[in-house]
């Protein structure tokens, strides 16, 4: 080119970069070369390391399996500490980070974690030497290598190890039930309810309607068998008040039941008869502010009653109940009275019987007042089919004797609770003249032995009860607390001829406290041969004897069962329990109250028959 073509070039201003690039021999075509060179390097070292990353986990592994082997006592003990430590420094960072989600910027909005990630050493890549964090070995680094707390690099056993504590702790803490769910699991528990699973639609519809209970009107036309639960749930949270019993209130009505009338007064009571003045059967338990006023509207309007059951409504006069036995006793054929420690004494209890013929349900339970008087005065009542007493005064074994022979040949229920004067002759008069008994319950007594109950339950001519409950009939002598030599209470000849009078039809079975029942009468009765296809609750609480080989026994033995109670058996534990059985009170202080089944009863009965 000549120098005059050259001196013709048309040149244009450089920016400042242009000047600095040629001023320093700097070329844009070397750097895009060392680019494409850098890219192509990359892409051929990925490749190899795709190729040996198998390789590399085996190494590491013989490796781990070497270094075990190869390990000195001075070393284990290191490396044992260098674990704790590590431990330590997670827990310490998951603390750093909780308190890093609530830290303050910098007032100068620099964020000094980046700056201090700046002058960090970038880790080794897969493939190059490194100590581990933990143990301090030198070790091949491979994709697969761990991140210890400080942000290191961790070999293969510390890795796994690491690996493993992480998962224990995110299964514990998967496992964690929220603190109120479980308090109110346990609560339904012991109330009796149990349910396995998510709650049934009707379930959440209850609750919703009593979580919003201040907001509704009224129920419209919700049928009547759903009123008495939402009664129970309202009565649990105490939201019955005067404005939400009228939910409960309807004119065509004939049932009402409210389990908790704490909130209500006088005016309220007589507010149900109002509104519903053709009521049949009244259910109203903490009834405290039912008073005499209550029983004169009754009497007044001629309120129809036939089934009448209140609790604790102490402020009825004795006079007055007289004078409502005498007006409309007649018409009652059930009445149930509990915890009266004012009222209804003996003379108004002769009333009582004489004004009442039809009764077919009389209980009486916790009436301070009533003693051998009111016991001799029942056998007049030749209708009666259910019979339930629990006196305060002390009767006499005869006057029970007497009664049970005018009308025990028509009873289905009979239970006598804190009878303690009560011998073997009674059990005898049961035997004799009881044959159509369906539910039979006698507890708290210290005078039957063990062979009394035998001869009550063998040959006898009554069908299959369907309910027996036979709870804390023992000696109590803190001098002797293992009991007389003769058995007091059900023994294990005793329990063996209940089940096989009974076994066959038993629904619910309820023996707390019947010390006397050895552990080879349980296996003899809960072998797996013996079937009790019926049974679906059973109260073993404070049975000495029972096991856990019993307890897997009763869940061969009871197809149906559902749920057992099992407080103070010390000797049940780690039972694989079946699904939806719910098995209460084993002490185990780790485990909550209740366990429910999670295992097949297939497989419970496969791994049960090598026992």
């Amino acid at each position: 080119m000549s120098r005059r073509a050259a001196n013709n070039r048309i040149r244009g201003p450089q920016s400042a970069l242009t000047d600095f690039l040629a001023s320093n021999n700097i070329s844009a075509a070397q750097i895009s070369a060392d680019y494409d060179r850098r890219r192509r390097e990359a892409q051929e070292q990925a490749e190899r390391d795709a190729a040996v990353n198998g390789t590399i986990a085996e190494e590491e592994e013989h490796q781990a399996q070497q270094d075990d082997r190869e390990e000195t006592a001075l070393q284990k003990k290191k490396r044992k500490r260098a674990e704790e430590k590590a431990v330590a420094n997670i827990k310490e960072s998951k603390g750093q980070k909780k308190q890093k989600k609530g830290k303050k910027p910098d007032p100068d909005g620099e964020d000094s974690s980046i700056e201090f990630g700046m002058y960090t050493k970038s880790k080794p890549l897969p493939g190059q030497q490194d100590n581990c964090e933990i143990c301090e070995k030198r070790f091949t680094v491979t994709p697969y290598s761990g991140t210890g707390p400080e942000g290191g690099l961790l070999c293969g056993r510390c890795s796994k190890e690491q690996k493993a504590e992480r998962d224990k702790e995110e299964k514990v803490k998967k496992q964690a039930v929220p603190r109120a769910k479980r308090r109110q699991a346990q609560s339904n528990i012991l109330d009796g309810i149990v349910s396995q699973g998510p709650p049934s639609l009707q379930d959440l519809c209850i609750k919703t309607i009593a979580d919003h209970v201040h907001d509704i009107d009224e129920f419209g036309d919700l049928p009547q068998r759903l009123l008495k639960p939402l009664s129970e749930k309202f009565s649990k949270r105490r939201v019955i008040t005067s404005r939400t019993l009228d939910l409960f209130l309807r004119q065509e009505q004939e049932t009402l039941v409210i389990t908790d009338c704490g909130k209500l007064e006088v005016d309220d009571y007589i507010k149900i008869f109002s509104f519903v003045p053709t009521i049949h059967t009244l259910d109203l338990q903490n009834a405290g502010q039912f008073k005499d006023e209550v029983l004169d509207y009754i009497m007044e309007r001629h309120v129809p009653i036939r089934h009448l059951k209140l609790y604790a409504a102490n402020l009825v006069s004795n006079d007055k109940w007289i004078e409502f036995f005498s007006k409309c006793g007649h018409r009652l054929q059930s009445l149930q009275l509990s915890w009266l420690d004012y009222s209804m004494d003996n003379n108004a209890f002769m009333h009582l019987v004489r004004g009442c013929p039809n009764l077919k349900r009389l209980k009486m339970k916790k009436c301070w007042q009533l003693g051998d008087l009111a016991l001799g005065s029942i056998q007049e009542l030749e209708n009666l089919e259910h019979l339930s007493l629990q006196l305060k005064d002390s009767t006499s074994a005869s006057n029970l004797i007497d009664m049970i022979a005018a009308i025990g040949g028509n009873l289905r229920t009979l239970s006598l609770e804190d009878f303690h004067n009560a011998d073997n002759s009674v059990l005898e008069a049961i035997h004799n003249h009881c044959s159509r008994l369906q539910k039979l319950r006698f507890t708290e007594n210290d005078f039957c032995t063990n062979d009394g109950y035998t001869s009550l339950f063998t040959e006898w001519s009554n069908p299959s009860l369907s309910f027996v409950d036979l709870s804390s009939n023992r000696s109590v002598d803190y001098d002797n607390p293992d009991g007389t030599e003769d058995a007091v209470g059900l023994g294990t000849t005793g329990f063996e001829a209940l089940m096989n009078h009974s076994g066959p039809g038993l629904q619910n079975l309820v023996i707390p406290s019947c010390r006397h029942i050895d552990r080879e009468g349980l296996a003899n009765v809960f072998d797996g041969r013996k079937q009790y296809p019926l049974l679906r609750k059973m109260d073993v609480s404070f049975v000495k004897k029972m096991d856990t080989q019993i307890i897997a026994g009763v869940f061969r033995s009871c197809s149906d069962i559902k749920h057992i109670i099992a407080f103070g058996c010390f000797s049940v534990s780690d039972v694989m329990v079946p699904k939806d059985v719910c098995l209460i009170g084993v002490p185990n202080a780790q485990d909550s109250i209740e366990q429910e089944g999670t295992y097949d009863f297939d497989m419970i009965r496969a791994g049960l028959g090598a026992m």
